[in-house]
């Protein structure tokens, strides 16, 4: 049966129940207005009751006895009797033969398949007869403008427009007093709301079904108004890298099994932990387990969970609700809650359990880290972003539906792009890739060297806003032509650069991915005083591979919060390992420090970060720099980890020439210098720049170029702030200088 088939039988189904129903009630109004003529028959001289007396539109006048007045209603005509005396009521014969035929039509169109909407409901939570029919009574106030005024004539009450349990307890057969309870299915479930006022007794308090219910029972499927402010739909998969969807059958596959062997143990499937750091995959590849089973999938960051327990049971019970009427299953992020047992946020960890606990159905966690605790049953499936293969197949695809080349042209087309270095460099998501994809066709014109360009500027932005917070992006403005250093060094930060560059050729097509995996990331140590251009090669390396470079903030990183430093550097090495930033950890020895003898619960801590740091360095995918002037302060065991060390030796007298010919920009105004005699002085390259912009902006000041004398004025300057003897003799002027 298609939906529009079964949409139009239970049309047919609620029709042939609201006429039920209104029989029901005028059958129940006949039969008071009998039983109120007999009561009245059989007792001339009672008088008259005060709701009948308005009804009748009666009053009895002072000194007119009872025996009168009873004569006088009966005598008056047919018609001015108002309700409930109705004198056109059929006879209550015929309007039990119509019962019997509506109830007759009625049990014909609940011969349906799949059945209608409230009959499925009563079987799927569980309702008797009874309480789906004070279900049906609530829910027709809402479906049929009739119903109202025919409650309040049922009820001998015209301000009763509403249904009551008292009500229904009289209208239908086999009535159970348990049906009111707390624990039964209409009030567990919330299917229906009480307005009980003070002290007004439960039976006779209005009753109303739940506007969610109401919708469900028309044939309505969206997601109740109260979740759907808190729950985000996930959007279908139409297909998985090889990778992620080998993951998502081993759900689907745990979830069969568990079927298999517990359905009659348990109600409950486990829930399935999707483990590892990029939640967008986590996502697609749950959507994508749901989507096999027919589910709808919804998602719920744990930060939005209330903390109210009162509305967390709410939360919960619509949830389970929810989960029994519809093929849905819930997709729980608690990415940032930290590890297995919530460490440092046990009050997030205990909202967490109390709402698992209590919300049945189809759950999937998504965390980064397995969680041991929970009180359901469980299982872990590892997620990873794409592989390097399957992300360069992503980034074709994603390029082909602008592009439209055959095979030959595909080929230019990769290579033009630099997909293979894409793909190399980048560790993206699917969507990921096809969000930077579309911003580049979008913002670029047809020129195929220019969308390259285009591509990888954005794959180098999409890690900045995770990076900011926690470091500092260096603009990169030095080359290979301003770097100045002995040829061994030279050509160990050149091996660097390569090695960033044929990580695709040499892990993935020559093998090497097969046999690791740890250390494929590339981390160097660059030693030596202060001033002898670690920073700058940093910069020079960033600039020729074109990717961010970020010095840590150590401020920003170290907490004194246990925890929060190993969460703060996790964030930094798991946006740096996207491919798009190379880390720079200046003073890292006040980081990467040995460890020390445990005394206290402070040197305890401590090392702990060490420890981290070191197995994070181990699994690093990326490009890491440790820039240091105490070598002999790091921990041995991170000098095992580094695959270069460069020693940045202090400047000669050649390389300190070569240095001052290239620390002036073209445009500075120079006046011939003497660039042996500068090179005599035994300073550091940072030292010689500091020297030469503090000279023009002394030569600026006087309106003159950049001279000996003032150079020279500038260097004495740099001697005293670095507390350096002056010897009188280097800083004469030769004559006619």
């Amino acid at each position: 049966m298609n939906a529009q088939t079964w949409l139009d039988g239970n049309t047919n189904y609620l029709s042939c129940s609201l006429a039920w129903l209104r029989l029901k009630l005028e059958m129940m109004i006949s039969s008071n207005s009998q039983a109120l003529f007999d009561e009245m028959g059989s007792a001339p001289g009672l008088v008259m009751p005060t709701a009948i007396n308005r009804r009748a539109g009666l009053v009895q006048e002072p000194g007119v006895s009872s025996s009168v007045f009873w004569q006088q209603l009966f005598s008056r005509p047919v018609g001015m009797i108002s309700t409930p005396l109705e004198s056109d009521a059929p006879p209550v014969s015929a309007t039990q033969e119509r019962l019997k035929m509506a109830q007759a039509a009625r049990e014909s169109a609940a011969q349906m398949e799949p059945a209608p909407a409230l009959e499925e409901l009563g079987q799927r939570l569980g309702l008797t007869p009874f309480e789906q029919n004070v279900l049906l009574l609530c829910a027709a106030l809402e479906l049929d403008t009739r119903i109202a005024g025919l409650c309040a004539r049922a009820q001998a009450d015209p301000n009763a427009r509403y249904a009551t349990f008292a009500l229904a307890m009289a209208l239908f057969d086999d009535p159970a007093w348990d049906a009111l309870a707390a624990d039964r299915p209409l009030r567990y479930w919330r299917l229906v709301e009480i307005n009980q006022p003070g002290a007004q007794p439960l039976t006779t308090s209005a009753v109303r079904a739940d506007e969610r219910i109401v919708n469900y029972l028309k044939g309505m499927s969206g997601l109740d108004d109260r979740l759907s402010i808190l729950l985000s739909p996930l959007s279908k998969v139409l297909q998985l890298p090889p990778s992620q969807q080998a993951a998502a059958d081993a759900i689907i596959a745990h979830w069969q099994n568990s079927v298999a062997e517990h359905d009659a143990e348990s109600s409950q499937l486990p829930i399935a932990q999707l483990l590892g750091p990029d939640p967008i995959s986590k996502q697609l590849v749950a959507a994508q387990a749901a989507q096999a089973l027919g589910l709808k999938v919804y998602t719920l960051a744990a930060e939005n969970l209330p903390a109210q327990l009162s509305d967390l049971e709410t939360l919960a019970r619509l949830w389970q609700r929810e989960s029994a009427l519809n093929p849905v299953a819930l997709y729980l992020d608690v990415q940032e809650l930290g590890g297995a047992d919530g460490a440092g946020n046990q009050g997030s960890f205990g909202l967490i359990q109390r709402f698992i606990s209590r919300a049945d159905g189809i759950l999937l966690l998504g965390t980064r880290e397995n969680w041991t605790q929970l009180s359901r049953a469980n299982f872990s499936v590892d997620i990873d972003k794409p592989s390097t293969a399957e992300q360069q197949e992503l980034w074709e695809s994603a390029l082909a539906r602008y592009f439209l080349v055959d095979s030959q042209g595909s080929t230019e087309m990769r290579s033009s792009l630099g997909v293979r270095q894409l793909a190399a460099q980048f560790n993206l998501n699917e969507t990921s890739i096809s969000q930077i994809v579309k911003l580049a066709v979008d913002g670029s014109d047809a020129n195929l060297t220019m969308l390259g360009a285009r591509l990888w500027e954005l794959c180098c932005t999409a890690t900045r806003p995770r990076l900011d917070a926690l470091a500092q992006r260096i603009e990169l403005k030095e080359s290979w032509d301003n770097l100045v250093l002995p040829v061994e060094q030279a050509n160990l930060l050149h091996q660097i650069a390569h090695q960033v560059g044929q990580r695709q050729t040499v892990y993935e097509d020559w093998g090497f991915a097969e046999r690791m995996n740890r250390g494929m990331g590339i981390s160097a140590l660059f030693a030596g005083e202060s001033g002898t251009g670690k920073t700058m090669a940093a910069e020079v390396i960033a600039n020729e591979l074109k990717l961010n470079l970020y010095r840590i903030d150590l401020s920003a990183v170290v907490s004194k919060y246990i925890g929060e430093t190993e969460k703060n550097l996790r964030r930094l090495f798991d946006a740096a390992e996207d491919g798009g930033a190379i880390l720079f950890f200046d003073e890292a020895d006040a980081m990467f420090g040995k460890r020390s003898e445990v005394k206290d619960s402070h040197d305890r801590y401590a090392n702990i970060e060490v420890n981290y740091l070191l197995q994070r360095m181990e699994t690093y995918r990326g490009l890491a720099i440790l820039a240091t002037n105490m070598k002999s302060a790091l921990d041995t065991a991170f000098m095992r980890r580094l695959r270069f060390i460069v020693n940045f030796p202090f400047p000669g007298p050649n390389e300190r020439k070569n240095i001052w010919q290239k620390v002036f920009p073209a445009k500075t105004p120079i006046e011939e210098l003497d660039y042996d005699r500068l090179a005599r002085f035994n300073i550091t390259g940072g030292n010689i720049h500091s020297i030469a912009l503090n000279a023009a902006f002394m030569a600026a000041q006087d309106n003159s170029k950049v001279s000996m004398p003032v150079v020279l004025s500038a260097i004495r300057s740099e001697y005293r702030k670095l507390d350096k003897q002056i010897n009188e003799a280097e800083f004469q002027l030769m004559p006619g200088v």
